[in-house]
């Protein structure tokens, strides 16, 4: 297919989240959580790893790693977020809404990951050894994720809707990356198993039945609600972390937000929630920026810098 060719198209194949959507977002139920860890430590207390200190490194401050992580493997939900990146392209190239190899924004996004992606070994040694992809496809949602294993894909409606710059595009990039690389779908997917593991033998033991699979179903969602706004924040920290060591503006990530919500003015998209949570959000990166305004000052700037997405023709 020629770069002539590449169109809008919706794609039906899901993709595994919304841009900056925590589950509450969804529901319209998210609230700012200044205090986002501590219902880990109140669920299980000890079942984190440890992280190097705070003082021993340079850089944004997340807190531990849930240990929740164990109960899933990773080289099975990494292969099932491949599948699935694989059936989503397939769809994009028989709708022709799969940007061909020579596709400047394409040329664009493979830039942005090539400097973002050495900087993504330090958080998870995993990473040294996937296949990490980028794809871009043409669809007009305002979307772009990264599935376990480094499959990134944008969705060509947020770079032109949005007239990203470089550093905003590196913001997304590095927020995605980050959700990869913290291993954020997996921790989900452990705490609804040993939830439903737990009261399901609960159940079993009071003779609770049908009643305690329900309760095993919404426990599990509960503490998916529960912590997936704190995902989107530690997200949004490393991502200005990552963006800042590959020389790109971290501060790029306010004026991305600062877009977003005045996108979300009116009938808000899916993405995003109509809350203050997003003035919250804003407040958070400000305060985490100067710790990686050194990072940025002493990094390798791009020699390349690329025009924003213009408009796409529709199919």
């Amino acid at each position: 297919m020629s770069t002539d060719d590449f169109h809008y198209a919706t794609l039906t194949t899901p993709a595994p989240r919304q841009f900056g959507q925590c589950a509450d977002c969804a529901a319209g139920t998210c609230a700012p959580q200044r205090g986002r860890r501590l219902f880990t430590g109140l669920l299980g207390a000890g079942l984190v790893l440890p992280t190097v200190p705070a003082w021993a490194r340079e850089g944004v401050e997340v807190g531990e790693k849930s240990k929740f992580v164990g109960l899933v493997s990773a080289d099975q939900i990494e292969k099932a977020g491949a599948q699935q990146y694989l059936a989503l392209k397939q769809e994009a190239a028989q709708k022709r809404n799969l940007a061909p190899e020579g596709q400047p924004q394409l040329i664009r996004l493979r830039e942005i990951a090539s400097r973002i992606i050495p900087f993504s070994y330090e958080w998870n040694e995993r990473a040294r050894r996937w296949r990490w992809e980028v794809t871009l496809l043409g669809d007009p949602t305002l979307n772009a994720f990264c599935m376990p294993g480094g499959k990134i894909a944008f969705y060509y409606g947020i770079l032109e809707q949005l007239k990203l710059e470089d550093d905003e595009v590196a913001a997304i990039m590095g927020h995605e990356v980050a959700h990869a690389l913290r291993e954020h779908a997996r921790e989900r997917m452990g705490k609804s198993t040993a939830t439903s593991a737990v009261v399901e033998l609960g159940s079993a033991l009071l003779g609770l039945g049908n009643l305690g699979r329900a309760a095993a179903g919404m426990g599990a969602q509960l503490l998916s609600l529960k912590f997936s706004r704190g995902d989107e924040s530690e997200a949004d920290l490393i991502g200005i972390e990552l963006a800042a060591r590959a020389g790109y503006d971290p501060a790029a990530a306010v004026r991305l937000w600062q877009k977003m919500s005045e996108a979300s003015k009116g009938a808000p998209p899916q993405w995003l929630s109509t809350h203050p949570s997003n003035d919250t959000r804003i407040r958070d990166l400000e305060a985490n920026i100067p710790k990686v305004a050194g990072l940025y000052a002493r990094a390798e700037k791009p020699a390349r810098r690329f025009p924003v997405a213009p408009p796409l023709k529709r199919g």
